[in-house]
């Protein structure tokens, strides 16, 4: 997962992940404040409920990127709070 943090994600969004975190038992969760591809949205309610749609792409890299390195995953994606610009 470090890697997955540090460097994957450093390629292809130009900035670290901002927190990582797991429960011990095979979930992570990685948290990023001001993913770049939802900057440009607004704030509004109708913005945080089609956020996810846009997000499929990048559990794709995500999925794909574990899914060569031997690793079977779900990935997805949840916005509690639009990031700003």
């Amino acid at each position: 997962m470090k890697f997955l943090c540090k460097d994957f994600w450093s390629t292809i969004f130009r900035k670290q992940i901002d927190n990582l975190r797991t429960n011990h038992q095979g979930t992570y969760v990685l948290q990023d404040n001001k993913f770049a591809l939802l900057t440009q949205f607004s704030n509004g309610k109708q913005y945080l409920e089609e956020a996810p749609k846009y997000l499929a792409f990048s559990c794709g890299l995500i999925r794909g990127a574990l899914s060569n390195l031997g690793l079977e995953s779900v990935v997805t994606a949840e916005v509690s709070l639009m990031p700003s610009c």
